[in-house]
């Protein structure tokens, strides 16, 4: 089940595949990279909450860490696979 509901951009995808450590991956500003890590420790309900304000980045990152192929579809919006 794809947990990837919006559009990525290029930009997002590089940003989370930075995060957790995948090639084809840029690292963002300060601010993005911390929002990333929120994004991964938070529990459910605050992941929604998150969504609300950050969507496309909030859906990123759950296809990276819980679609079996969430990685790799981020490698192709980013042109790294």
């Amino acid at each position: 089940m794809s947990t990837t509901t919006l559009p990525v951009t290029r930009e997002t995808a590089h940003h989370v595949l930075w995060h957790y450590g995948a090639p084809g991956g840029l690292q963002p500003g300060r601010g993005t990279e911390t929002l990333m890590v929120a994004i991964d420790a938070a529990d459910l309900v605050t992941v929604e909450r998150l969504r609300l304000g950050f969507p496309e980045l909030v859906s990123a990152m759950l296809a990276a860490k819980n679609d079996m192929d969430g990685i790799a579809r981020l490698q192709q919006i980013a042109g790294a696979a």
